[in-house]
Order: structure tokens, then sequence, then C-alpha cells
């Protein structure tokens, strides 16, 4: 029996719905934010008119809520306000808009749910000081309303309502399935909300009245913080009864006095086929919903709309009504008045109805989404991923007319939102989504020097500077004039507000997704001598991701590899740091100034590179120590000298010179019999200061002098008298305009806040920097301290122990009560606990206004613990009720008065796959960079190392697998390496290298996009030439005529000739899609990817497989390798199908003409959807035919055939084994006898199942078969004969089955990597990687017994020690969903590692009790972690 395990590599990038709301913040704040803002950020002090003005007209802009399948993302957007006339110069060039040069996301929280969510709202009241909620739903009928709580800094639920199980099964009327999920919205009021579930049952959820919050809920802190909107009540209202059957979209109005609800419903369905008879068949009625009697009264109602109505905008106030959007027409409707737009001749009138009003071109809106940019202005965005401007013409009493205007051409979007008044977000999942900026008019005072034309996108050289951070899908639109330079003058128009908007493209989120297919083919700068771990990493995923305009080839790859400049070898390193040197000539800006020395620590000595046009070394003619090694090197007083640190003692080095140099003594104090010099340890620099930590856990602190340039040795005596000893200990430096630490300050507001950061200004410079010291000792305490008083401004007991949030001990006293430890615990226990170290700390703050000081503490067991700071005062409120004795409390207010008190850290999770013991490991591990090719963050040396980006305030985590351990890590920024790095591995070579600059690293994995301008469908690898061949579909504009007449018979033809050169019907046009194989290489210097040979298709012929297959030849006995296209003739459904089998071989020669050319080609009987070589011969599936063909160099000659069902979506070959899915009846297993020449049936699944994927899993010796399907399971089965069940071996067994929550459409079978940790007598294991149509990427691998058995159990216990987000159940989220169809469940031998990820994220000693409960240790599951994400480290 074999077992396998679930992990998700990547997570869903397309997303599928975006919400505005003000969920971290009341717009009140907002306001008053914003009004601050330019005050404090401009540092001259002269603040010019200017910029509070543009700070008002942009007004308070709400966080944007985004979903990707079970992602859930909330964002705020960040804005750049210029700044006065005084910085002119950079400022003219940008585009700017209201005052506004930039914009982007900034992430404030994610989660990754137990459950895909259906459909999202947000609850808002519309008033000042409240927050807003997300209500979700989630299948079948479950909503969950999250609301932000500051003490954790993140969401919590705040109800949850569930309507599903026994008491609620009369809701279904008997049915299992329902077309769509289910549905909600909000009241604009806040009043209540409405869901809709199971197709007809309408949900009213109540609104609680503000100031009132849920039962048993006493805390005095939201007094503190505004209030959210919350669901107090719920009751359900039967649409049966109110005669709807079919019920396409409903919404609340804007301007009554009770929450009004409007239903677009369908009274007697119709079709396609009676549409000439029967056409206007939809209505809206709008219900008045009285919450307290539970009554809903029809206050009006509105009949014959258009059969294919489907969205209804509810338009804001003043003018408030109804517009509902078909696909050709657009009516508005309201208690008084109505008018109505047509957008095509497709559109039909009921008679006796006025004449309507035409739009001037011809558009089809079905499956347009539209968001309200103003009061009167609603932008659509369309099918084809055209911007359209609606206005709607009120004159102040009624509603005048309907205007459609065209923008410009946008991405193909599949949810759009306002943000706030001057942005708009447009979602997608075939595309990277957008935040685009929008303003009215563009007022001549902001824009000195740009007329209205020119402040299009084009005119951006910071938009074209950050071209290579923005992902090439968006480019593509960019860079052409027509697409998304977003002028409306193109199209004349009576209306100025709507002519006059003016767009900009502020910052985009990168998808991958849907994934149709992919290949696993060599990088560019792999390297072949590469073995185990390290050959991972020269391969990458090419993937088919996008559709349309929109499609791209992405190239993906899970570990970095940069592109090495020049490696020397260099034997026993232990450390190297790059320096810089300011002479008093060499002035130039910090941002870009060039490193002056390289030094290199050995064991016993130290090396100095001078780092000029190229590296020489200087050593010999220096003045830095260089008979011992270097601990720490660094700049000090504004990188005008070089401090060297080594064990004995320090030098101050100017560029060469040596100034001033200290040897280190014990102090004479603590003893005066022994003053023998003590060695340090470690050391942190931060000018003017360097902490060093000694051998015997002591710690000094060096005192720069910046009036003289010299330092001076300190010992704190704070830690003089205390036992503890300290395990480890770094400086933060907290510097910028406002040194964010202060603002956790208690009188934080009042001293040290906005005033001093104002007023100060004019006098020094505005970079303010407070130091701070964080030691952590070896109890687990950390604590936080000023320098170079040594006061402590914080503390917190059980660092090591990884809670959730830290905040200060001595602020909450109250607290210390409940988290005392029980005395009873286990002894083993408390080894295990006793021995986890933390052997290093790093604090940072990145850039950014807005940005929060991240703290990083590494354990000696290889976690990496990371929390991120915020600011909570919750203080007043505990004051009154910690019960301290009167001379306690006033000592505890003295202590506290200077304390960081609002100061709280919340855990972050990382994905950091290195558990190795490193205590042996002295070496600090952590560098933290600013600029590595345009990228900030951290490199983790070490056994695995790890570079961790920080992109948007979040980690992008990418091991770096190519060269092993790395002991030693640094930036380097000179002539010939611009914003590159240097590192030592242990092998003992030290490499200068660059990131490679195609790939964009704020993604799940480095991706580069390719435009395609078209849709990809499916590509293979050619691994002898490098080349990627894929079948791509281009749509193109044809004349109406030439489709017709092509696609019918000839007699046909004539008559539909006669029919229609009638009228205007001849300038007609109709899109197809003409489909085209091309082979794309990756050129090995530059990193571009050429097409080198296209193949197109005939008219109407789709291709749709293309694999390269091995064939031998039956007259020469060699075995040739060539490429096999199947293609299907789509011609309407009154032609019988053909296909067609293209064969190609590959040219050997460079310079020949063609690339390949083709040596075979015959028409078949159906479409030939699948093709793989066997064993020399090329099976082809033909329709519901499957043939195997023998290949004599010219012929393809049928030996063997079986007959399918319906039509083969995939085929898979393992020795003489076929695998092949159908499409709709399962999966069939076959095998080849060479003898007797015939293909056999061994087994088949007997169920129902629509095949999305199939793949062979293979353990060792033990063949299972893989199968993903249309409901978004995964199953493996297995052919067993002897057993019982199996029929005589007719029928697959199942071995187990799973939820994935996603359409799976690709499997590929790659092998996995011996571990150490496993035993290693199964070599021959293979895992499946697999993408999804959400852009997400994961793997199901096997595992052996033992470990899954372990991991199995600890995943029941995590369901229920896990708080999991919107309360949703793990296991019923996995459970096998048939929709209705009947299905026998089979067992769940798959261990999910979605689940089984929290268990790193819980506190150290719940991980150990959970540990012992089920009767292993921790470090016993941490291993077998570490082992299966090594033994899937693919790529």
């Amino acid at each position: 029996m074999s077992y396998a395990a679930y992990k998700m590599m990547h997570w869903p990038t397309g997303i599928d719905y975006c919400a505005a709301g003000f969920i971290t913040h009341s717009p009140a704040e907002a306001a008053a934010f914003s009004s601050l803002e330019p005050s404090i950020s401009c540092p001259e002090g002269d603040v010019d008119s200017a910029a509070p003005r543009a700070a008002q007209r942009v007004g308070p802009t709400p966080n944007l809520v985004v979903v990707a399948a079970n992602v859930l993302e909330v964002y705020a957007v960040r804005t750049d306000a210029v700044m006065g006339a005084q910085d002119g110069g950079p400022s003219s060039t940008a585009a700017i808009l209201d005052g506004i040069s930039g914009a982007r996301l900034e992430l404030v929280c994610y989660y990754r749910l137990h459950g895909n969510i259906e459909s999202m709202a947000v609850l808002s009241d519309g008033t000042d000081n409240t927050r807003d909620s997300i209500a979700l739903a989630f299948k079948d009928a479950k909503i969950a309303c999250l609301e932000f709580d500051d003490s954790i800094n993140g969401l919590r639920t705040s109800s949850m309502h569930c309507f599903e199980g026994p008491d609620w099964l009369h809701l279904k009327r008997g049915r299992e399935s329902f077309a769509c999920g289910p549905i909600i919205k909000a009241d604009p009021q806040g009043r209540c909300g409405a869901a809709l579930f199971y197709g007809l049952q309408m949900i009213i959820l109540k609104a609680a009245q503000v100031g009132q919050s849920l039962v048993g809920e006493d805390e005095p802190t939201r007094m503190l913080s505004s209030a959210a909107v919350r669901i107090d009540s719920s009751y359900v209202i039967d649409l049966r009864h109110l005669e709807m059957n079919h019920i396409k979209d409903f919404t609340f109005v804007h301007g009554y006095i009770e929450p009004v609800l409007v239903i677009l419903h369908e009274q007697e369905p119709t079709w396609a086929g009676r549409i000439s008879s029967k056409n206007q068949t939809c209505m809206i009625s709008a219900f008045s919903i009285s919450m307290s009697l539970k009554q809903h009264p029809m206050i009006w109602s509105s009949a014959k709309l258009p059969h294919d109505a489907y969205q209804l905008l509810a338009v804001p106030p003043p003018i408030s009504g109804i517009l509902v959007i078909c696909a050709n027409s657009i009516h508005y409707h309201s208690q008084s008045t109505s008018c109505s737009l047509t957008l095509n001749s497709f559109s039909s009138q009921p008679d006796g109805s006025p004449e309507t009003l035409k739009t001037s071109f011809h558009v089809e809106l079905d499956a347009a989404k539209a968001t309200w940019l103003s009061h009167d202005i609603v932008m659509f965005s369309s099918k084809n991923g055209e911007i359209l401007l609606l206005t709607v013409v009120y004159d102040g009493r009624a509603v005048q007319r309907l205007d459609l205007m065209k923008s410009k051409a946008s991405i193909l979007s599949l949810g759009a939102t306002t943000l706030g008044s001057s942005f708009f977000f447009l979602g997608s999942r075939l595309a990277d989504s957008l935040l685009v900026q929008f303003s009215f008019g563009v007022p001549t005072s902001v824009l000195p020097d740009l007329t209205d034309e020119s402040a299009d996108i084009e005119g951006d050289p910071p938009f074209a500077k950050r071209l290579r951070r923005i992902p090439s899908d968006i480019l593509q639109d960019v860079n052409s004039v027509e697409e998304l330079s977003f002028h409306s003058n193109s199209v004349p128009n009576s209306l100025d507000s709507a002519q006059k908007i003016s767009f900009v493209v502020r910052d985009a989120l990168i998808n991958v997704g849907p994934l149709k297919d992919f290949a696993y083919g060599l990088r560019t700068n792999s390297d072949p001598n590469a073995a185990g771990i390290a050959k991972q990493s020269n391969y990458e995923l090419v993937c088919c991701s996008g559709h349309g305009k929109n499609g791209t080839l992405s190239a993906l790859q899970q570990s970095i590899r940069p592109d090495l400049i020049t490696e020397v070898e260099l034997p026993s390193c232990t450390g190297i740091w790059t320096v810089y040197y300011k002479s008093s000539r060499g002035i130039t800006t910090e941002d870009n100034e060039y490193h002056a020395y390289l030094i290199i620590s050995l064991e016993s000595r130290t090396m100095v590179l001078q780092t000029g046009d190229d590296l020489g070394e200087v050593t010999e003619t220096v003045d830095y120590n260089v008979q011992a090694s270097t601990i720490a090197a660094g700049n000090l007083f504004g990188r005008r000298r070089v401090i060297q640190v080594y064990a004995k003692g320090a030098r101050v080095l100017d560029g060469s010179f040596m100034t001033q140099e200290l040897n280190f003594t014990m102090h004479s104090s603590e003893s005066s019999l022994s003053s023998e010099p003590v060695a340090a340890a470690s050391a942190s620099i931060a000018d003017p200061y360097v902490l060093l930590k000694m051998v015997d856990g002591t710690v000094r602190l060096l005192v720069g002098d910046h009036s003289n340039c010299t330092i001076s040795i300190n010992a704190p005596t704070v830690f003089a008298s205390s036992s503890q000893r300290i395990s480890s200990c770094t400086l933060y430096c907290d510097r910028g305009p406002e040194p964010w630490l202060r603002k956790a300050r208690t009188d934080a507001w009042l001293s040290s806040g906005i005033g001093e950061a104002t007023d100060s200004n004019d006098g020094f410079s505005h970079d303010q920097s407070d130091i701070y010291c964080i030691i952590c000792f070896e109890s687990g305490k950390l604590g936080i301290f000023e320098v170079p008083s040594f006061k402590c401004v914080f503390s917190v007991e059980g660092f090591v122990s990884g809670s959730a949030i830290l905040s200060d001990d001595l602020s909450h006293a109250k607290d210390a009560v409940i988290g005392v430890p029980d005395a009873t615990t286990v002894s083993v226990k408390k080894e295990e606990a006793n021995n986890i170290k933390i052997v290093e700390l790093a604090m940072h703050r990145w850039s950014g206004q807005f940005s929060c000081p991240f703290l990083f503490g590494l354990l000696n067991d290889g976690t990496l613990l990371c929390y991120h700071a915020y600011c909570y005062d919750g203080s007043e409120s505990n004051a009154h009720r910690a019960p301290l004795s009167p001379n306690g409390s006033s000592d505890l207010d003295n202590a506290s008065d200077s304390r960081l008190r609002s100061l709280r850290f919340h855990r972050v999770s990382i994905d950091i796959s290195s558990r190795d013991d490193i205590s042996s490991f002295t070496r600090p591990r952590i560098t933290i960079f600013n600029n590595v090719g345009g990228y900030e963050g951290l490199f983790l040396g070490g056994p695995r190392p790890t570079w961790v980006f920080v992109c948007r305030q979040r980690f992008r985590v990418h091991p770096q697998l190519c060269d092993g351990p790395i002991v030693a890590f640094t930036v380097l920024h000179n002539v010939n390496c611009c914003r590159g790095l240097i590192y030592v591995t242990s092998q003992g070579f030290l490499k200068i290298c660059q990131l490679p600059s195609a790939y964009n690293y704020d993604n799940y994995w480095p991706v580069q996009k390719v435009p395609l301008h078209g849709t990809p469908h499916q590509v293979t690898y050619y691994a002898e030439q490098s080349l990627y061949p894929l079948i791509v579909s281009v749509p193109v504009v044809r004349p109406l005529n030439q489709v017709l007449s092509s696609m019918a018979d000839q007699e046909l033809g004539l008559h539909i000739e006669n029919d229609f050169t009638v009228g205007d019907d001849l300038q007609k046009v109709y899109t197809v899609d003409e489909f085209e194989v091309r082979i794309m290489e990756l050129e090995k210097p530059s990193g571009c990817w050429e097409t080198r040979f296209t193949i197109p298709m005939q008219q109407f012929e789709n291709a749709l497989t293309v694999r390269i297959v091995t064939l031998q030849n039956t007259t020469t006995k060699e075995n040739e390798t060539l490429m096999a296209i199947g293609t299907a003739y789509v011609q309407g459904e009154d032609v019988a199908a053909r296909g067609r089998v293209l064969l190609f071989s590959f040219s050997k020669s460079e310079n020949s003409q063609n690339l390949v050319t083709e040596v075979y080609s015959k028409e078949s009987k159906g479409a030939v959807s699948a093709v793989a070589s066997l064993q020399g011969h090329l099976l082809i599936a033909s329709g519901p035919k499957i043939t195997l063909n023998k290949w004599t160099g010219a012929e393809l000659t049928a030996v063997a055939f079986y007959d399918a069902p319906l039509h083969v979506v995939s085929l898979n070959i393992v020795k003489n084994f076929i695998l092949f899915g159908d499409i709709h009846k399962s999966i069939y297993f076959l095998s080849w006898k060479e003898q007797g020449s015939q293909l056999s049936l061994l087994a088949k699944d007997f169920g129902s199942l629509e095949c999305f994927a199939t793949e062979f899993l293979i353990d060792g010796s033990t063949l299972s078969l893989v199968v993903s399907d249309s409901d978004k399971n995964l199953q493996i089965f297995y052919y067993a004969p002897k057993m019982v069940e199996s029929w005589k071996g007719q029928k697959l067994l199942s071995r187990a089955e799973f939820h994935v929550g996603a359409h799976v459409s690709k499997l590929l079978r790659i092998q996995m990597l011996p571990t150490q940790g496993l035993v290693s007598e199964k070599t021959n294991r293979f895992a499946l990687v697999f993408g999804t149509l959400d852009g997400g990427i994961g793997c199901i691998a096997p595992v052996d017994e033992l470990t899954f058995r372990r991991l199995q159990s600890l995943q029941r216990k995590l369901v229920d020690a896990v708080p999991h987000v919107c309360g949703l159940n793990p296991r019923s989220f996995r459970h096998f969903k048939s929709n209705g169809k009947a299905h026998r469940p089979g067992p769940d031998n798959i261990i999910d590692f979605e689940l089984l990820s929290h268990y790193e994220m819980l506190s150290l000693g719940e991980q150990l009790d959970i540990a012992q409960q089920i009767g292993t240790t921790r470090s016993q599951i941490i291993s077998n972690f570490s082992d299966f994400l090594l033994g899937t480290s693919f790529l």
C-alpha cells in the first residue's frame, strides 16, 4: 500500500473577486492622516500649498481586499505626494495626477483559508468613524464576517452563519447541485446584508446597532479604536413564495428609508432557438425589507426586459435608481422614470415602445465588469479588454438619457472596484491585475509643463525605469500607443466630464494563471556539472498562461541561480564585507556610491582588496590588521571612516591609514586581579556605535565621537551584575524623517511626535536616528534597550517559544499572571525546550514611508522566527484593572514612563526549509541588503541558503540551491558589477554575481513573462536543441460572409450569398481564432525569448496537441526524434469532424534555412486530441478511437487499435502500459503486447468522471494512476487483479481521494531526490507536479508508511488545535466533492501539508505538547517536514 502527500508550492494568483473598504482604518482616521502627511514627510519644512490641497483632492483611500481561490489578501494603497515646487526638476518628468507622482499596493495581512471563497461583500455603513468588515460566502451555505482587530494587527472572525446540515435540508428542496455558488451583497448604508443560497433562498443578515457589541464581550479596548460593522441576526426568505423561479442578480438600491432589495429574475425561461418569438422574459422587482417585522412588501417592478439581462448596478445618490445591464442594451429604471440605450443591432425592443437611443459604435456587454468612478459615470471593462465609460445624464429631477463612449484598451478583467476618489483596481484571472489612477480633467496648477496630451503613460520616465520590475504583459499594453494609454479624446462627445478622464497605471499584481500546460526544461545559465540537489536549479517550468491578448509564456523557477560574473578559489574563508570610503573630494550621492574595499577574513589572517575597475589586492599597503581574522567590518561617521573588529581589538581607518587602535581588556572594576584580554565573539555595527559580544557572554559598546572621528570603549553596567548569560545581541538603527519606534512611546503624540519632527527640520539634517540594542538572554528573554544609556524600554519573556504576539511585559502586568507555566510539565518536554536557543538576532526597517520594522531570531535548530512590529495602545484600559499595591503601582508608572508600551510584534509565517542543527555553525548567517538588483531584503546563509525579498511589506522566500552551503555573503556595487553580490561557498569558491534581471521576484516563485499576443494552449520541450514548441491561437477579425461561405457546404453557400446582399450586413465582421505552432527558444547570453519558426494551421483548423515523440524507423532500424502535431477542423455541428496528424523533423545543422521540415501529414476521421510514443510506435487518439502505428520513414501504418468511449483528453505511457482519460467516462488502463500486436484493456474505473489530466504515480515498484476532474478533485487508483472487490481485475480500486479546490489542468512526473532521512531502498520514486487554472502549482508525492502514520495523526490533532480563519474546517474542505453524482467514498490516504504547515507557527510549548500527545517528538516531525521539502525541491 502506498501513501501520498499533497503540498502547494506556488499559491493561486488569479484574482476572482476584489472589493474596496475601510478595513484597517475608518474614513475619518484616513482623512486626519492624509492632512498631516505632507507636513511630516516634507524635509525642508517649506511645505508648498499644493501638497495639502492635493491630499484633500485625492481624499481618504480605502483598503483593497483581494480573493484568489482560497487566499484572502488585504492591501493598503500608498501614494507618493509631489512635494512642493522646490524639487520641480524630477517631478516635472513624472506622470503626475492630482499631486500624486506614484502609488503602490502594500500588504496589510493575508490568509490562506480552508475553503474557496465563492462571493465577497464589504459591509459598510457609510459614516466617517466606523470601519467596514468583510463578509465572505463559502460553498454550500456558509457566511463568515471578518473585521480588523488592532490588538493582533490582523483580521478576526466577528460572526459565522451556517445554513447547512440536517436542520436546513429543507432549503435545498431535494436538489444536490446548483448552477452557481452563494452570492452575498450588502446594503450601502450598512443596515443589512443579503445572501442568495440554493438558487432561491434569500438570507437577510441584520446588522447590529452601532456601539452595541456581541454578547459577553467586555473589552473596553474597543472604545479606543473605531468599531466595525457587525452582523446581529439573520432570517430566511423563500423566494418561491414570491413566484420567482430563476434569479439572475440582486442588489440594494440607494435613497430609501428602509433597505430596498431589487431582484432581477426570469419569469419563464427561453433559449437561443426561441428568441424570435419569446425574448422579453426578464423582470425586476423591488422589495422593501423590514427586518423588525420580517416582512418584505414589493414596492415597484418592471417587466419585459431582454432575456440576456444579467447584472444590476445601483446608481449612487443623488440620482439613485438601478441600471440593468444586458448583453446588447442598457436600461435605467427607478420608481418614476426609465430609459434605455441600444448597444448593437441584436437588441430587441418590445412592440409599441418609444424609439430608444443607439450608440455610435457596436459593442457587446456580456460578461462586462463595472464600477462607479463618480456618482454619474460608470466604467465597464468589457470581455475583450476595452474600457467603456457610461454617463447617466441627469438634470436634477430625472434621468434624461444614457451616454456610452469608448475609452482605451486594458486587460481582460474579472472584477473592477473603485478605491476612493482617484483609484480603481482591475482584478483578473487571465492577466496581471492593475491599480490605475484616474482624474477628471488635469488641473494646470499641478502640471506646470505637461499639456493634456502628454500626461500619458508614455511620457513617464520613472515608469520606464520601473519597466524591469513590472511584468511584461502590462508592458505590452504600455508600449503600444493604443493600449492603456487611456486617453479619451479619441471619441468626440458632448459630455466633458467623462471625456477629460485621464488614467495612469500605478501598480500591478503578478498573475501566472490560468496554467493550461507546462514543460520542464533547462535554464539558460544551467551548470552541466551540478549533481544532487544543486542539479535541481538547472531546470525551470515554462508555462502557458493567460488568454487572448494577455496570453503569455511564463518561465517559473523555485530557486534562484545568480548570473556569475567571475569566480576565484578561496579556501577557509570565514567572512566577507564591502565598505565605502568617502574622501573629502569625491562627494557622490549616497544611493549610488561605489564600494571602495572588499575585506576577506580567512582563518588566521585578513585580505583587503580594492574594488575599483578590477579587484586588486592591497593587503600589504593598508593599515588593516591583516595578521588576524576579522569579525566584522563596516563604515562609521557617515562613511568617512572604516572600522575593523577582530578578536583582540578594533581599528579605525581613514581610507588605508589607521587613525586609532583599541584593545579589549576585562573591565578593571569587575576583577582587579585579572586584567588579561578577553576576545570578542561577534559584533554589530550601527553608526556611530559598535556592539560587541564577548566570548564570556558579556557585551561591550564602542561609542563613536563625530567631532574627531574616534571611538571609546564602554561596558554597560546593567549587565555586569545580572547572572544571565546573553545568547545573542544586535543593534537596530531607527532612522528616517520620523523614527518609527518613537510612535510606540506612551507619550508619543505629545512629546516626540509630529511637533518635533516638523519644527526641528529647519535646523539640522532631517534624518534623525535612534539606536536601540536588542539582546536575547539564554533564559529566552528578549529585551530592547536604548543606546548608549542601556535603559530597558521593552522586554518580553520566552521569546524563544515563538508566540503569535509579543507585547511589553511591564506595561501589561496583568497578563503575566496567566502566562505562568504549569509546574507539572513532563521533564522530557522541558529537556527539549531547554536546548533551544536564539543564536542570532536582526532587526531592520526597510524603505518606505509606512514600513514597520521586522525582527528576526534564528534558533539553533534552524527555525527562523520572524516578527513584524505594529503599534497598539491598549494601556489605558489595562491600568485600571491591574490590582497593584499603592507603592507598587507608582514604581510601575515610573519605570514605564519611557517604555515602548504600545509596541507589539506579531509573528509572520515564513516558509524556510533549512532545518539543521546549526549550533556548530558560528558565523553570522543573516545579511540584510538594501539594494541588490533593485530589491531589498535579507539573505540567510548556511546549509540551505535562502533569499528573503521584502516586496510590498511581505516576504518573498526563494531558496538558492545551486552552490550548496554558503559561508559568507555581502553586496557589491562597483563599475563592473552593478548592484551585485559576492558569496563564498563551503567548497572554497568566491563568486561575484548579479541577480538575473529578466525575472520578477515579487511572486511566490521568480517569474519571467513573455507576451505572446495570443492564447497559448500547449507547450512541450525538445531537449537536444532546448526548443519549446507551443500551440498559440491569435484572434483575427474576418468579414462575416467570408466566414459563413467557407463553413457551409457549397450549395448552401449560394443561398447565403443571396440572403446577405440585402442591407448593410455585408459590413459585419466576426472574430475567429487562427492557430499556429511556434517554436520558441531562450537565447543563451541575453535571456530573451525568440520565436525561431512558425508552422501555421489551415483555416478553421485547431491544433490540439503537440508532443516530441521518439519513433523507430522500421526501414533503417534507427530511432528518430520527431515533433507530432494533432489537429481538428472546427466547422460547426453540420460538418463531420475531421483532423490531421502532422510529423516534423528537426534539422541537425545550425545554419539551415528551415528549423523543422514536414515529413508526414495525413487526415483522419475525428479530432486528433492526443499523441504519444510507445516503444518506438506512435499512439494516436483520434475521435473515439486509439490507434497504434509504426513508422516506416515515410508512412504510418496501423498495427493495433482500441475503441475509447467518447473523446480522449490525455494519454500517458510507462513501459508498455497506457493510461488514458476520457472526457466523461473516467480513466482506462491498457497494456500493449508486442507478440500478438494487440492493445488490451486491463481495468477501468466504472464511475463517470470528467477528466482534466491523468498521470502515473511511481513509488518504487508500486504503480498508481492519478486523475483530476472537473469538480476540482484528485483521485489515486491502483490495479490489483487479485483483490476480490476488483471484479477479477476489471475494476480499478481507489487508493486515495482528495479535494484540491482548483481545476488541475496538467500533471508532470518528476523523479524525487533521495534524502538522508528516508530509507534509501526506494530510489525509484516519482512525484507529480501539477498546475491549476487559478495559477497555483503543487505536488503529490509518495511517502513511506511510518512518516504517513505520524503526520496523519498530527494532521488530525491540528484540525482542533489551530484556530482556523473564518472557522472553516479543513477536513470538510478536503472531502471528495461529487456535486450530486453517485460516488462511493474512498480512503483518505493523503496528508495535507497546507494544514500541517500550521504546526511550525504554533508556539514551542504547543508544538511539544502536540508531539507528545501523538507519541513522537518535535524534532522528528520537523525532520520529516524538511525531508519532504528537500525531496520535492524540483526547480
